[in-house]
């Protein structure tokens, strides 16, 4: 019931999203995803990503088998797009192996076997949706928000002592090699989701059946709930409202060598083409995700986890996309979503409920914060700051506390040996 409830409003909100990007004269995700049958995909790596999620629920042998399909179904693609002169661009092989899994869960398994196919296909087209409507939730905010509160940010950002301005500034004296470098990074974050759900995911082949609480979940809760707060608090970005990205709508061509001065503030119109979707930064929200999951898998993943967040936050700010106050909000945002989403699987504590309600009330208060309160944060930073940091570590400290407690609780007590007392032989 859970999984035909969440089909039935995941296609609902694609149906909605549709028509929305049709009002606006473009390809709305259920047509550009149809289209990708045929034509040249915007991106193969994340179709490939798709079907690798797909894959946990089938034998090694039949891992194989959809592999050397999707590959060999590419080179078919590519040798027509090459003769016919059309665009190249691979992926087509690994959508038609996870439709046509789809089709053989419905046409060739039954019971829990169709179940397990149909979950496995599913989360596959939830990645590729996922994308796909956040291309249309960003083209949506650039049409629907013609004023943008970047001013107020901005002003707020002083607090913590602009660090989109300083990362700027130390990007930019890296060179191309760091920049390009961060750059891969930012744009394959989905292939690094998909490394650690494939880890959580591993044994899904053999259990029959997927784990309560996993990457996945987490990182579609995101994606779904951030673009509305886009909605609610459109914002650009430093390197379009203040620097040479935005042309002659940007207020100054601040960024990165002076940071905006403190003067009155209102929201500012920006064009209809640049998205809204700063506040909070979802790429801090995922890598963030992507984070404290790989905290449970091997050193290695571990350390790529790791990684994968602290090069998220230097392109992040270092390209000058998001404001250090989005980041803050970012992490609040993906700590809350992650525990109420453990504590569906295992179980709403005390400590659980009053976590996720701080949460959520410390991401509220910093989103006010941010709009009403921007200029007394700038004239008093040493007061503001400090505060908008120990919000960010309570929210870590709490997070990491119950979640060590709820693990603890849940292992298997070891008990000590019954000792076998010398008995007597029975005559």
């Amino acid at each position: 019931m859970l999984w035909a409830a969440v089909t039935v409003v995941g296609l609902g909100f694609l149906i909605t999203l549709e028509i929305a990007s049709r009002r606006y004269g473009e390809r709305g995700p259920i047509t550009d995803q149809a289209r990708e049958v045929i034509f040249a995909p915007r991106s193969g790596t994340v179709l490939y990503a798709g079907m690798a999620l797909m894959t946990v629920v089938l034998t090694w042998r039949q891992r194989f088998i959809a592999l050397g399909a999707a590959v060999g179904i590419d080179v078919v693609f590519w040798l027509v797009r090459r003769a016919v002169g059309a665009e190249m661009m691979f992926g087509n092989g690994a959508l038609w192996v996870t439709l046509a899994c789809g089709v053989i869960a419905v046409t060739r398994r039954t019971g829990r076997e169709r179940a397990l196919l149909l979950k496995g296909v599913g989360l596959a087209l939830l990645l590729v949706a996922g994308r796909k409507s956040g291309y249309t939730w960003l083209l949506i905010t650039a049409k629907t928000r013609p004023m943008v509160l970047d001013q107020y940010v901005a002003t707020a950002d002083h607090a913590l002592g602009n660090p989109s301005w300083l990362a700027g500034r130390i990007v930019a004296a890296t060179g191309t090699a760091g920049a390009h470098v961060l750059e891969w990074v930012y744009i394959q974050l989905p292939v690094a989701a998909v490394a650690v759900a494939l880890h959580q995911l591993r044994n899904v082949a053999v259990e029959r059946r997927f784990p309560g609480h996993h990457l996945v979940r987490t990182f579609l809760v995101i994606g779904l709930l951030g673009p509305g707060v886009y909605m609610l608090f459109p914002v650009v970005g430093p390197v379009f409202a203040y620097g040479a990205d935005g042309g002659h709508w940007a207020m100054a061509n601040l960024w990165p060598d002076t940071p905006p001065p403190v003067g009155t503030l209102r929201p500012m119109p920006f064009n209809d083409v640049t998205p809204r979707n700063c506040m909070p930064s979802l790429h801090i929200a995922w890598a963030t995700a992507i984070f404290i999951h790989a905290l449970k898998g091997p050193w290695a993943l571990r350390c790529a986890g790791a990684f994968w967040l602290i090069a998220t936050l230097g392109a992040t700010l270092g390209f000058g996309y998001h404001y250090g106050a989005d980041i803050i909000a970012g992490v609040v945002f993906t700590l809350t979503i992650d525990m109420a989403l453990r504590s569906l699987d295992r179980g709403w504590d005390r400590s659980a409920k009053r976590f996720v309600v701080y949460g959520a009330a410390a991401f509220t208060g910093l989103l006010a914060s941010y709009r009403y309160l921007p200029t007394e944060m700038a004239a008093h930073p040493w007061v503001f700051g400090p505060l908008l940091v120990l919000v960010l570590a309570s929210a870590v400290y709490g997070y990491a506390r119950i979640t060590r407690m709820s693990e603890q609780t849940a292992a298997p007590a070891h008990l000590p040996e019954q000792r076998h007392e010398p008995q007597p032989e029975p005559v």
